[in-house]
């Protein structure tokens, strides 16, 4: 029988980037995504503040964490990487409840380690137009929240953050199940929107 030749392999398909790879990794995860390695900010710590370029509707613009803060309390929720299968079903559990975070005077923004042409779409098909999705290019902001992956580079691990106006985190939620974020986010911006609008007690003129 005569031995069928090798097949020499072209550098470029032999070459997987790292970027590929996590998503590879996470696509094959699905929902649960790798779990996390870190202790992320806690409750009460000062959030870092961030610029970073982000994509709103599949338009791209600067997104300023101190100035949204001056507008009510910002969701600030990392996820792995745009068009895994845990992070799109996360983007359409926020879209969907985008305009009830609105309501109450809060911001949503989703940062990952994804290039700006990748979440301009993103922003799209999976956020539907209502939120904006940030790219953390350097990979800093993971990093100053402590939410970057152990193993892979440039990857952050599933966890949301509520901030409030004056800075610091109110609650931090890490799972890499992301059926609970929008629930559990959503009831501590409520509990925040309750305790800033509860009447003050006067005391009575006598």
């Amino acid at each position: 029988m005569t031995a069928l030749p090798a097949i020499a392999l072209r550098p470029a398909r032999r070459l997987v980037t790292r970027a590929a790879l996590a998503a590879s990794l996470l696509g094959l995860a699905g929902a649960h995504a790798l779990p996390s390695a870190h202790a992320a900010l806690s409750a009460g710590a000062q959030a870092p503040t961030f610029t970073a370029e982000a994509a709103l509707a599949g338009k791209p613009f600067t997104f300023d964490l101190a100035q949204a803060l001056k507008e009510g309390p910002v969701v600030l929720y990392f996820y792995p990487a745009a068009f895994t299968q845990g992070c799109t079903i996360e983007a359409h559990l926020f879209a969907e409840a985008t305009d009830t975070y609105k309501s109450m005077g809060a911001t949503v923004i989703g940062v990952s380690g994804d290039d700006l042409d990748t979440l301009k779409k993103f922003s799209v098909s999976a956020c539907g137009g209502k939120f904006a999705v940030a790219a953390d290019s350097d990979h800093s902001i993971m990093k100053n929240y402590d939410v970057a992956h152990a193993v892979l580079p440039g990857v952050a691990n599933r966890v949301s953050f509520v901030i409030s106006p004056e800075g610091k985190v109110l609650y931090q939620y890490a799972s890499g199940d992301p059926s609970n974020h929008v629930r559990n986010t959503m009831e501590a911006v409520r509990a925040w929107h309750q305790g800033a609008h509860a009447p003050r007690n006067n005391p009575e003129k006598q």
